[in-house]
């Protein structure tokens, strides 16, 4: 990075620290569960607007989209956080701080990195920025659990042949993930007619088809080509000692950083299901989620997109070996599709996924300039 570059971004998040930290303490209280992220997307559209973005939209998925000069080139990239928390809270999320910290469901994952990402939109935008492609900078919806990426999903239905390269915000600092792990989730549900357990003894038992079933997928080989892994979580029916269960039911997730070897369990999950059936139950299958994993890659040019990406990180922060490690996240979508993608995260924090989740305030303003220095690459 050039060092005039590096001076520039410095300056700006100090500058703006104050701005930033009140923009984080607002937008923290904003409850925005999967699926139900209205509240969040408004504001987040309203703050843009005000800023003096002139594109913005929000999908129908509750993305909201800004584009900066996209009107200018048939290629974009995409700058995205997610607005969505684990918490089903429609009342404003309770918030606490400190002089080192501050606290809230949901405020490293994924709110912090959301804050990151408009206080560096607005930089680019308040000063008219040339770039070298259209930039999307992207508020997404349903990351987390059973929203099943179906926020980042529609951004690539809509702009998927335009993006070129896509970073996403969330973590800690300093992670640089650029490997999908995939996972297919399932609930398989047996009934049968039941009976009493004396007089009806021999006729068919939800659970026992179930275990029957359990017992055939632990005895799948995995794919050896990438990591791959599975795993029943429940198991849950009947309803008392005595009675022969009329229904039971189970979850089933298997999980690989390839989509091949995803596409493999697929198969064989359908295989030892359609073996239990017809033995005196009915099995009904409910996919509950699908996270795609890599795709058909250019592993030379993800290698230097995160080398790239990497080296910016470290310009801001250089406390430790970045985190490289495979994870579930946004990225997962272009990934699965050969697009380059980096999940970069920007604060400093613990505990996500609980009510007391934490980040280091002093850690907003480094994360920033990440995140500045990242959108900087694309101005002309």
């Amino acid at each position: 990075m050039e060092q005039s570059v590096k001076e520039l971004v410095e300056k700006y998040a100090e500058d703006v620290k104050e701005e930033q930290l009140e923009l984080l303490r607002t937008l923290g209280k904003i409850p925005a569960p999967s699926h139900q992220e209205d509240q969040r997307a408004a504001f987040v559209r309203d703050w843009f607007l005000k800023i003096g973005a002139k594109d913005v939209t929000i999908d129908k998925l509750k993305n909201v989209i800004v584009k900066i000069n996209c009107d200018k080139y048939d290629e974009y990239v995409a700058f995205a956080a997610h607005t969505d928390v684990v918490f089903p809270d429609l009342e404003p999320l309770p918030m606490k701080e400190d002089e080192e910290k501050l606290y809230a469901p949901g405020i490293g994952d994924d709110t912090s990195n959301l804050v990151n990402l408009m206080m560096a939109a607005k930089y680019v935008i308040q000063n008219k920025l040339d770039t070298k492609c259209g930039i999307l900078v992207v508020a997404n919806s349903c990351e987390e659990g059973l929203g099943n990426l179906d926020g980042t999903k529609q951004l690539f239905a809509d702009y998927g042949d335009k993006i070129k390269e896509f970073i996403s915000f969330d973590g800690w600092t300093p992670q640089c993930c650029d490997s999908a792990v995939g996972s297919y989730r399932y609930k398989v549900t047996c009934k049968t007619q039941g009976g009493h357990s004396y007089v009806n003894f021999g006729d068919p038992n939800a659970i026992e088809i179930l275990c029957r079933l359990v017992e055939e997928l632990y005895k799948i080989e995995a794919p050896t080509e990438a990591k791959t892994t599975y795993n029943v979580g429940r198991i849950e029916g009947g309803s008392t000692v005595n009675s022969i269960a009329q229904e039971a039911y189970m979850l089933y997730e298997f999980r690989s950083t390839s989509q091949q070897c995803l596409q493999t369990m697929e198969k064989l999950f359908n295989q030892a299901v359609d073996a239990q059936r017809n033995q005196g139950g009915e099995l009904t299958v409910e996919l509950l989620g699908l996270r795609p994993g890599n795709g058909d890659l250019d592993a030379e040019k993800l290698q230097a997109f995160t080398e790239r990406n990497a080296d910016i990180i470290r310009t801001f922060y250089d406390k430790g070996e970045l985190d490289r490690a495979a994870y579930s996240t946004d990225s997962n979508v272009p990934l699965s599709q050969g697009i380059l993608a980096n999940t970069i995260g920007t604060v400093v924090g613990l505990l996500a996924h609980t009510r007391e989740e934490w980040i280091e305030k002093s850690s907003l303003g480094p994360g920033l300039k990440i995140a500045l220095g990242l959108l900087y690459q694309y101005v002309a």
